[in-house]
């Protein structure tokens, strides 16, 4: 297109030639270009302005710059194609993609500059938990010196995130002004009006080693750089290439102790110095170590109930009886629940599944005895039946689980019974009765009339004395016939 210089060489040329042609040749330009901008000039249209031309992803504009802007840019021309089709856009694919690579354009010339963050010593410790490679970390840096502290865990609880960050408290050698970190559900109690509050652990913690808890911005590298870098380095550097010989926490934690010796005693590309050396500086500022450390519990707390148990994970452990009432700390280690009273482990057990229960007999003084209603008289006939001894109360029990019917009936007349026979004879007649399942009056009266029982051998060998009537015998010779000897 023309420049305004050009076009009023153009027109002041054709006003003084008349002719298309001719005025191109002396402009230096085609005689069509020179009818569009007489034209343009006698239609009264500014010289230098450029009508506007109307793309057909004119109208979808807004529609792709509110996609790209909630998804940070990220989002591509592929993935926004199907959206603005659905919205009515007809044109091409090639005219889409030249639309979104503008909006990005313009999205990337607005962002937020970031400013890099000046460290001062002995100011800040930033920590994070992250998970790599199936492995729970949990990462620190001391920003100033840079140093870096590294350890592998089974879980991200409270108390294992604070039992990590006063070891590497220790390690450092001294405590920070402010102890920064995401909002990570471990430490933070609630969030009110963007306002992160602690949780109570975390408040008493940071109260006894004297720093002020700090919080991360949600999408803020300014301060959380330093902390997910490391956490990027740990796997490339440490995770990968060594975590094969792992077995446990214990071997890759030992192996991360070694990995920070050497990283820390590298230069540091950023500050172009030693950590470790920097650190014999940085502690000078930092605030002493508190003499006594506080107790941190190994899991969760949990008071015994009255059935010598503790809910954990919606499951039930046992524990001694002793305990019933106790406070007692119960803490997942890897496949077992191990619990703990005054620091000392009372019971360990097979991590269960919700609802169900885990007991040891031992801890309720032996196997679980079967439960017995116990017999009780209140009637009369009910305590002279129970006077003939603990067969007449097997008898009764029995006698009640057959379902007989009137048995306060049937057990007086049997107490008739023992009126007429022996107690001896009676108690036999119900242990015979037992045996056979014959518990109305009527058929321990039978028994009684035929005999008590089934006579027994005396002794191994000797003949049964059935009781039966003697018969006349003969000797076998008077069978003998005439005439035969």
């Amino acid at each position: 297109m023309k420049n305004a210089r050009e076009q009023l060489d153009i027109i002041t040329t054709y006003q003084e030639l008349g002719s298309l042609r001719a005025t191109a040749d002396v402009c230096g330009t085609t005689h069509k270009t020179v009818a569009r901008v007489v034209a343009r000039h006698e239609a009264g249209v500014e010289t230098g302005t450029r009508t506007p031309v109307v793309r057909n992803f004119d109208g979808f504009r807004e529609l792709v710059a509110d996609k790209v802007d909630a998804t940070r840019g990220r989002i591509t021309a592929k993935r926004l194609l199907p959206v603005a089709r659905a919205a009515g856009y007809e044109g091409s694919d090639r005219n889409f993609r030249r639309l979104v690579a503008e909006v990005k354009s313009d999205w990337g010339k607005t962002r937020r500059v970031f400013r890099p963050w000046v460290h001062s010593p002995g100011e800040h410790l930033v920590i994070d938990w992250a998970e790599e490679g199936g492995w729970k970390v949990f990462c620190a840096v001391l920003a100033w010196s840079r140093v870096r502290f590294v350890r592998f865990a089974t879980d991200m609880t409270t108390d294992t995130t604070l039992r990590l960050l006063a070891e590497c408290l220790e390690t450092i050698g001294g405590v920070p002004s402010v102890v920064l970190s995401d909002r990570m559900a471990s430490l933070r109690g609630q969030i009110v009006a963007n306002q992160v509050v602690p949780n109570g652990a975390y408040v008493r913690f940071a109260t006894h080693y004297r720093f002020r808890p700090d919080w991360c911005e949600a999408a803020d590298p300014e301060s959380k750089g330093l902390v997910e870098h490391l956490a990027g380095y740990v796997q490339r550097d440490l995770i990968i290439p060594f975590a094969d010989d792992w077995e446990t926490v214990d071997d890759a934690n030992a192996s991360a102790r070694a990995w920070c010796e050497e990283v820390n005693d590298r230069i540091h590309s950023e500050i172009a110095a030693v950590p470790a050396q920097r650190l014999v500086t940085e502690q000078a500022v930092l605030r002493p170590l508190p003499s006594l450390r506080p107790p941190l519990r190994r899991g969760e707390t949990r008071k015994v109930d009255r059935l010598a148990t503790v809910r954990f994970g919606s499951a039930r452990y046992s524990v001694p009886a002793r305990l019933v009432g106790a406070t007692v700390e119960v803490a997942a280690v890897e496949t077992r629940v191990v619990i703990f009273h005054l620091d000392q482990p009372v019971a360990a057990h097979p991590l269960v599944a919700p609802g169900e229960v885990s007991i040891v007999d031992a801890h309720y003084g032996g196997p679980r005895v079967t439960p017995a209603r116990a017999v009780r008289p209140r009637s009369a006939t009910e305590r002279a039946f129970l006077q003939l001894g603990p067969v007449a109360e097997d008898f009764l029990r029995a006698a009640a689980a057959a379902g007989i019917n009137k048995l306060a009936t049937e057990l007086a007349a049997i107490v008739g019974l023992a009126r007429s026979w022996t107690t001896l004879e009676v108690v036999a007649a119900l242990e015979r009765g037992m045996t056979f399942r014959r518990f109305t009056a009527s058929d321990i009266a039978s028994i009684l009339a035929a005999g008590v029982g089934v006579p027994q051998p005396s002794g191994e060998g000797n003949m049964v004395d059935l009781g039966l009537p003697e018969v006349p015998t003969r000797d076998l010779s008077a069978y003998a016939l005439e005439g035969w000897s």
